[in-house]
């Protein structure tokens, strides 16, 4: 979450104003890249963050740092640093609070491949890089 939208969500928390617990919870992964990364961290393990670039070509660097600050600032994400040499490298991984949001977001890629698929769209490319272990 943004900072003013885990502000609205707190004061819609304490207002009692979300009409159902669904609301709630996509509200810790909306935004753009997030399912993406959460999706990605939780099937394929650790990234750094530069691979995290590769995988999501379309992302500023300013954006995809500010979607992983995010997501470790509401714990779902974890944020390590190493000494790689002359720079430092950081390594995202889930937290299990992370990986508790995997059944749900497996859910919606089965749902999407589906509707797709009823759709006679199978063969759509959605624009995801390939990652450089």
């Amino acid at each position: 979450m943004t900072d003013s939208v885990r502000k609205l969500v707190q004061q819609r928390l304490r207002d009692g104003d979300y009409t159902c617990r669904k609301e709630f919870t996509l509200a810790m992964f909306n935004g753009k890249w997030k399912v993406n990364i959460i999706y990605h961290l939780g099937h394929e393990g650790t990234y750094y963050f530069y691979q995290l670039q590769d995988l999501l070509p379309h992302a500023s660097h300013k954006e995809l740092a500010k979607k992983l600050k995010e997501l470790v600032a509401d714990g779902l994400l974890n944020r390590q640093e190493e000494d790689g040499g002359p720079r430092v490298k950081t390594a995202y991984s889930l937290t299990p609070l992370g990986e508790s949001l995997l059944p749900i977001i497996d859910a919606m890629y089965d749902w999407g491949d589906q509707r797709l698929h009823e759709l006679h769209l199978d063969n759509v490319k959605f624009g995801l890089g390939t990652v450089k272990k």
